[in-house]
């Protein structure tokens, strides 16, 4: 919609004088309540609304804020792409920078994708970098009851609500991320409070390798850190009651609903971006994909109010180490 004019502000002038409602302005000029409301809101002055004076404080409130544009400035713009092609996304990026400023805007979310897709930014491809979200089919026939074969499986609907809410710190999701012809995976661990993420490659996907993978990820940290895993029902979870003899709760997602763990399953396309499917996990070493996870964990998170993963992570296992050198005294 574009900028109101002065010979409508001039009608808008008139018909407040004659005791017109917003919304009556508004079906008159065919704008929208809000837009009416925001005019008569911003310029008028003490003694009320008057256009000449409503279009010379419009004028000059967009020449100041042309004088800021974030798009023309190289400090900014430079920022910008930098972090675009570390696969931070528009959003996280700006709120990142509000956070690094103390709560100051510069520069929102839309700026940035208009900066993208800018005609004179075309050589730069920068739309390479953005997230694409692809649909997923919903599987039909759904079967909700368990698979056979796992001893002990207890499911997520029995997990208690404070761990649902991801507002208790030591809970993970797990799933394994395939490499060409099933040969191979990476199994990946998800903290669900700080989405603080970890993988380890494994060279087949079965019950040994799952387990051995899962214990090697969480062994690093205190039990705090440690309380349950939320997993699906592949075969490399079979050996889950091995996580329970070490003080892990394990619950499991209902079939073919792997939504139920879906940050975990998010994190993983984010993987992807960096090892596509039918990548030969044998090419790819765990130096190498430590590299990739130390990248996305360090990436401002909206949930988190711009926090990296990495910094909430720390906090947290920081928190743990205070409330036992308290509790030892």
């Amino acid at each position: 919609m574009t900028k109101l004019t002065p010979k409508e502000r001039d009608k808008i002038a008139i018909w407040l004088a004659e005791k017109q409602t917003l919304r009556e302005i508004s079906r008159r000029l065919n704008r929208s309540v809000s837009t009416i409301s925001d005019e008569v809101k911003r310029n008028s002055l003490s003694t009320g609304y008057q256009a000449i004076l409503a279009q010379e404080i419009s004028t000059r409130r967009n020449k100041h804020s042309r004088k800021h544009n974030a798009r023309k400035s190289a400090v900014i713009t430079n920022y910008v792409v930098d972090k675009l092609r570390s696969g931070w996304s528009p959003e996280q990026i700006a709120g990142r920078l509000k956070k690094e400023n103390n709560g100051k805007t510069i520069i929102c979310h839309e700026t940035i994708y208009q900066l993208i897709y800018a005609s004179q930014n075309k050589s730069q491809k920068l739309v390479q970098y953005l997230t694409h979200h692809h649909r997923y089919r919903n599987r039909k026939g759904c079967n909700w009851l368990p698979r056979r074969g796992i001893n002990g499986r207890v499911s997520i609907h029995t997990r208690p609500q404070y761990i649902n809410n991801k507002h208790v710190f030591g809970h993970w999701e797990t799933d394994v991320v395939e490499g060409s012809k099933h040969s191979g995976g990476m199994q990946t661990m998800l903290e669900r409070k700080t989405r603080y993420y970890q993988a380890k490659i494994i060279p087949n996907i079965d019950s040994n390798n799952g387990l051995s993978a899962q214990k090697s990820l969480l062994s690093k940290y205190p039990p705090e850190a440690a309380k349950s895993v939320t997993m699906d029902n592949g075969k490399e979870n079979y050996d889950h009651k091995k996580l329970n003899d070490i003080g892990i709760k394990t619950y499991f997602c209902d079939p073919y609903c792997s939504w139920q763990k879906g940050s975990n399953e998010n994190h993983n396309g984010i993987l992807r971006r960096y090892i596509p499917k039918k990548t030969d996990i044998k090419t790819i070493t765990q130096f190498e994909l430590d590299s990739i996870l130390e990248e996305i964990n360090n990436r401002p998170r909206k949930c988190l109010k711009y926090e990296t993963s990495a910094e909430a992570f720390r906090r947290e296992l920081k928190s743990i180490k205070l409330k036992k050198c308290s509790d030892s005294r």
